[in-house]
């Protein structure tokens, strides 16, 4: 339908209940911590191999500084990009769906912020150990840090206040 239209709630927008809206909402974002859920796990099960490696040792007091905050960093966002499942199924069947979703939406959004940092950290840790302490390497860890922001925060907020409608 190319223009809104007024719903059962009175409201302009789908014609859906609050429960079906709830629904709806809880399916789009399943689908989309999917994808943050398969990339996080991968990343930190990369993470915890490292500290089993003959280079690990090799690295300066910083660097390994670096890893454990990485590792934390992964933990963390892991157990957010989770957390949205365990509280589907811890209350199911309550009653509470609008009210888990904006939960699971809250988990997921800290989550991906989580990710963000874990990713960044990571990219820090291996372009320090590649390039031998590079001077440049804050600069494109600081270049890839804007860039993520701007694909996961400013744009989508951009199309959020540009399109929705007063």
């Amino acid at each position: 339908m190319a223009h809104a239209q007024q719903g059962r709630s009175g409201r302009r927008g789908r014609d859906e209940t609050a429960e079906e809206r709830a629904d709806r909402m809880w399916q789009e974002l399943i689908q989309e911590v999917r994808v943050a859920q398969t990339g996080v796990q991968i990343l930190f099960g990369f993470l915890l191999t490292v500290v089993f490696t003959p280079k690990y040792e090799e690295l300066s007091d910083t660097d390994q500084a670096i890893y454990i905050i990485t590792v934390v960093l992964g933990a963390c966002a892991t157990g957010a990009l989770i957390g949205p499942v365990s509280l589907h199924r811890l209350v199911a069947g309550r009653s509470v769906k609008p009210q888990a979703v904006r939960w699971a939406s809250r988990l997921t959004l800290f989550g991906l912020v989580l990710l963000l940092a874990t990713t960044c950290a990571a990219l820090l840790l291996i372009l320090r150990v590649a390039t031998r302490d590079g001077c440049f390497v804050p600069y494109l860890v600081a270049g890839v840090v804007a860039w993520y922001l701007l694909c996961w925060f400013v744009l989508p907020m951009w199309t959020r206040h540009r399109h929705t409608a007063p």
